[in-house]
């Protein structure tokens, strides 16, 4: 929970708006409430059943115009041959300091 509430506090610092949920089922509730969302900012390891990239393919059928960031403490290499992640995704590492978040989101919205 600290560090969701972290990373809400820097992406509202570079002047975004944010939504946080504890989970996917909680991400994908939000989707479905319509407001708009540019951006799902997830890990790849998640708790309670689904991980970011299946949070990721069902976020994808509601709203298929939906950036995608992913982050992870585990190497992209690692992630992407153990089926966690596709090749070219974007992955911001942990860890990571507040000019590499800064950096990922802006990339992340402009693709």
């Amino acid at each position: 929970m600290l560090v969701r509430e972290y990373v809400v506090t820097q992406i509202s610092r570079f002047g975004y708006h944010t939504l946080a949920a504890r989970d996917a089922a909680e991400a994908l509730a939000i989707i479905d409430r319509g407001e708009r969302i540019d951006l799902l900012f997830t890990d790849v390891m998640l708790s309670g059943g689904m991980n970011g990239r299946q949070l990721a393919t069902e976020a994808l059928k509601r709203r298929p115009a939906l950036k995608v960031l992913y982050t992870s403490g585990y190497t992209e290499n690692a992630l992407v041959h153990h089926g966690r992640l596709d090749p070219g995704v974007l992955l911001l590492p942990k860890p990571y300091i507040s000019a590499d978040l800064a950096r990922m989101l802006r990339i992340a919205l402009t693709s």
